[in-house]
């Protein structure tokens, strides 16, 4: 009897283990998230919640997307969960979304689906207990009538090469930045090797004065002396700007004063523009994406000043099909690129291989700009970045510090072989003529009867990868080169293969006998 009364106190706690599992806390009010991003924005998610035992109403709320309601959501203890359900740009999108409590039920930390699958923690810190009112209509927004097909501009018969403030620098960029860049371009053996463009991206911007001309901030105190600087090297200069109200970054966009900015840039001397949707989706409804940019595109032709077109819009809506009806040069077909194997093999395989027939002189599909030398891959990947974009008939505009390149590095950008494929008049994209598990072959013809092709390593470990002439349009014998050992690999019956590191390419040229 004594020794089964030691174990009754834990009766309680085994109940109170049971309650728990059934509990449901009340989350009832409005959580707000702060998402603070590398360039330095600052993103706001709220949700604004109410609870009723076990189940949860309610709704998400962004500052870059309209309210969504969510549905299928139940709080059990500490653990809550739930989907959205929204419209991405034409195709209904359900996101689940799983959370937990913390003790004091001050803070909800929510696990946000990230790219491949992957998590991210975002914090929600409780604002208010009060129940939330009816989720808001959208926002009414504008719809623009079909745009004429704006005319080509004839220019960017090969791909455009340069370099963009973006990937090193984000918000750090300034006109000290962008002239000892041009300097170290045209030093360096980079303008030697072709590149021509030094861009400047978002947060150059001030606001508009009394006449509604845009003005560049303290960064930039004087934009037409600083392209005439550039140019001064033999170089062109390019600018940033976006059809919504606002940048990415929060600067001044170009809305309503499409033609009134095109004529500024050309007074500037500006020669390429990148003009990137961001806030635009807040103002005009998604299926007025195409005309908005060619209103745009129009405003560029009339500015009386030739200038490159780059529409950056993430290759929703299917750009590719449509960016040279808007007089674009170039249009991102994904998301944007970051400095790792994973995103820029996802970006440069997985994303590329069927939009090869949109590429042609004067109009290109672009796969996002180069990260080459800053630090987030190695050589050896680096190099299947070069290789691969030069295949694809991609731009190729540099990302790093030109001021100060590693030798191995500046190998990379400036190996005439491969930007010679990159730049080849015909003009014609490389398709994936072969795929075997982990290794890929890419070929693309060029102008005299010659073809490149990549033989590709995405595994792990070092691989043998064979290329069939008959994969790739040979039906002789072939002479090969290697283009990143700069050697004659002699003639070849059938077939090629060599063994390619982890990570890795071969990257040849050849010419059928």
């Amino acid at each position: 009897m004594f020794k089964r009364s030691r174990f009754l106190f834990l009766i309680p706690l085994l109940a109170a283990a049971v309650a728990l599992r059934f509990y449901a806390a009340d989350v009832t009010g409005h959580w707000l998230a702060e998402m603070h991003l590398p360039d330095g924005q600052t993103r706001q998610t709220s949700l604004f919640l109410k609870a009723d035992g076990t189940k949860v109403t309610g709704y998400m709320s962004a500052s870059n997307a309209d309210p969504a309601a969510i549905s299928e959501a139940t709080i059990t203890g500490d653990q809550i969960r739930f989907s959205v359900e929204r419209d991405n740009y034409g195709e209904m999108r359900t996101t689940k979304y799983t959370g937990t409590l913390d003790a004091a039920q001050t803070e909800l930390t929510m696990h946000m689906p990230g790219p491949n699958g992957s998590t991210r923690d975002l914090l929600f810190k409780r604002v208010s207990t009060e129940a939330p009112g009816p989720m808001p209509a959208p926002k009414a927004k504008l719809t623009l009538p079909p745009a004429a097909d704006v005319p080509s501009n004839g220019l960017a018969k090969t791909p455009p090469m340069g370099w963009n403030s973006w990937n090193k620098f984000a918000r750090k960029v300034s006109d000290e930045l962008i002239r000892e860049t041009a300097d170290a371009m045209a030093s360096n053996g980079m303008k030697d090797a072709g590149y021509q463009y030094v861009n400047i991206d978002d947060t150059w911007e001030a606001g508009r004065d009394a006449q509604g001309n845009i003005q560049s901030n303290e960064k930039f105190p004087d934009m037409k002396a600083l392209a005439d600087y550039v140019h001064s090297k033999g170089l062109k200069i390019g600018i940033y700007s976006s059809p919504g109200p606002k940048t990415c970054a929060g600067y001044e966009g170009s809305f309503q004063h499409e033609e009134q900015d095109a004529r500024t840039f050309a007074a500037w001397g500006i020669d390429y523009l990148k003009y990137d949707w961001c806030s635009a989706s807040q103002v005009y409804d998604y299926h007025s994406m195409q005309a908005a940019y060619a209103k745009m595109g129009k405003a560029l032709q009339n500015s009386g000043r030739p200038i490159v077109y780059s529409l950056c819009q993430y290759g929703l809506l299917h750009s590719s099909e449509w960016g040279p009806k808007v007089g674009g040069n170039l249009w991102r077909t994904t998301g944007d690129i970051s400095d790792n194997w994973a995103s820029m093999s996802r970006i440069g395989f997985d994303q590329q291989h069927e939009l090869t027939r949109f590429a042609k002189p004067g109009g290109w599909n672009d796969p996002d700009m180069l990260e080459i030398g800053n630090g987030g891959m190695t050589d050896t990947e680096y190099r299947t970045h070069m290789s691969l974009w030069s295949l694809l008939a991609a731009p190729l505009l540099a990302g790093n510090d030109l001021r100060s390149v590693p030798p191995s590095i500046m190998t990379i950008l400036t190996n005439k072989e491969v930007i010679a494929v990159d730049q080849d008049p015909l003009g014609k994209e490389a398709t994936r003529v072969a795929k075997d598990g982990t290794t890929e072959v890419w070929a693309r013809p060029l102008k005299g009867g010659s073809y490149a092709v990549g033989l590709f390593n995405r595994g792990s470990a070092a691989a043998k990868v064979t290329v069939k002439w008959s994969d790739v349009g040979v039906t002789s014998e072939a002479q090969v080169r290697d283009l990143w050992k700069h050697s004659d690999e002699g003639k070849s019956i059938g077939e090629f293969s060599a063994e390619v590191p982890s990570h890795g390419v071969v990257m040849l040229r050849v010419q059928p006998s």
